[in-house]
């Protein structure tokens, strides 16, 4: 068994604030001895019951097989079919092409993204495809599960006091902390998991990702 501390880390990878928190937590582990487990979450699973209180574009994508689901699905088929340890190497072909590049969640961008992380092509195909929408509902609820319902991704998960899981939402954060300030925010981050009855510290965004 690993000595590191577990993080389980939730993620859609079209959500650009889980890829900074994503992009903090890969910083934190040159400082601090953790090991990443990464999970899928959904954000077409999080919003199918208020569809019809969302955008009418937003709704579109967000409808079942819409342009929401492409990269998800792709992402746990490439899990089922190659194992756990591709998850956190496919997400970050997929997030630097989405957001640091700026090609968006296409088709293009997610089959680059396979090339990128050494996985086969034909992953493609699963991004119209139900065939693992199962295990990614399951992945998806057992994070919700942890943390609750009024939130969205990211999800992390990290010991609390007495070595339970305490998961929150976020942290959120812009742009993604480096060095000891990535570490500053891992150390705090376990402090308020520690506190019985913590649940929330919360201000306005003022500004959007930055994708450095």
């Amino acid at each position: 068994m690993s000595d590191k501390t577990p993080v389980d880390f939730w993620f859609d990878p079209l959500c650009p604030w889980a890829w900074m928190t994503s992009r903090w937590v890969l910083e934190v582990e040159k400082f601090r001895d953790i090991e990443v487990r990464w999970h899928v979450m959904s954000l077409g699973v999080l919003n199918e019951d208020k569809l019809d209180q969302l955008p009418e574009q937003y709704r579109e994508n967000m409808l079942p097989g819409g342009k929401s689901w492409w990269a998800v699905r792709v992402v746990i088929a490439a899990q089922q079919l190659h194992g756990d340890e591709v998850v956190g190497k496919l997400y970050t072909a997929l997030g630097t092409r989405f957001h640091n590049r700026g090609e968006g969640s296409t088709r293009e961008a997610i089959a680059g993204a396979l090339a990128d992380a050494g996985l086969p092509a034909d992953l493609i195909d699963y991004a119209d495809s139900d065939a693992y929408d199962t295990e990614l509902r399951a992945s998806h609820k057992e994070g919700i599960d942890k943390v609750g319902q009024e939130v969205g991704t990211p999800v992390i998960a990290v010991p609390g006091a007495d070595g339970e899981q305490i998961a929150f939402f976020g942290p959120v954060v812009t742009p993604a902390p480096k060095g000891e300030e990535a570490a500053k925010l891992w150390d705090g981050t376990l402090m308020v998991a520690s506190i019985p009855g913590f649940y929330e510290i919360k201000r306005t965004r003022t500004q959007g990702p930055i994708f450095d």
